[in-house]
């Protein structure tokens, strides 16, 4: 299939023939949501941690008789039922949140996606994203002659200029084609991308 590039003045150029089975995949609602699932939970530490009875600051010594006060019985005011008590069961830093998705499974969730982009023009391809210098200034001028303003780029390779000046801009997010991940795509209104950046990803999930 052919994809529609545009240089840094926003004009239309000579199209991309791109892979047909990254960019031309049927949308499956269930495994995009699997992965993307998977991917956040894989991102997570893990490193929360709860006190339980044994471990809140609190005195053993009994709140009140056990008999004649009307009140519920109460052994120690380090009881989960207590407010500022310890839980019953506390989560432990060493959690794990981890869910496995099989390589295949995540390459044709990566592709469902990069497919959808394309149907829903959201998918921008450029001829090449550098700036002269690390200037915010200078990249946002970029991104406004291509009509972008929250979008993701993603280049082939990460230079420093370009990451200077687009790390205080916000809803702006510059990444190298081998980290692009499918949060990130979905996330975001618009994709705005290489040419190399296609043939690398092709390379990787095609």
């Amino acid at each position: 299939m052919e994809l529609k590039v545009i240089n840094a003045q926003g004009q239309a150029t000579e199209g991309l023939q791109a892979s047909e089975t990254l960019f031309g995949r049927e949308y499956n609602e269930a495994l995009v949501h699997q992965v993307v699932t998977a991917f956040l939970a894989n991102a997570r530490s893990g490193n929360r941690a709860q006190l339980n009875r044994r471990d809140v600051k609190h005195s053993t010594k009994k709140p009140w008789r056990q008999k004649g006060t009307g009140r519920a019985r109460s052994g120690m005011s380090s009881s989960p039922v207590w407010r500022g008590g310890g839980r019953a069961f506390p989560n432990s830093p060493d959690e794990n949140f981890a869910q496995k998705v099989n390589r295949k499974m995540f390459r044709a969730g990566m592709a469902a996606i990069l497919s959808q982009l394309v149907r829903d023009e959201r998918l921008i391809v450029v001829d090449e994203l550098s700036v002269a210098s690390p200037k915010t200034k200078e990249f946002a001028a970029k991104a406004k002659a291509l009509g972008v303003e929250q979008a993701l780029f993603v280049t082939k390779e990460m230079d420093e200029n370009l990451y200077l000046s687009s790390r205080n801009l916000p809803n702006v997010l510059v990444i190298e084609a081998q980290q692009a991940d499918p949060y990130s795509l979905l996330r975001f209104k618009k994709v705005v991308i290489t040419r190399d950046a296609v043939k690398h990803l092709e390379e990787q999930w095609a």
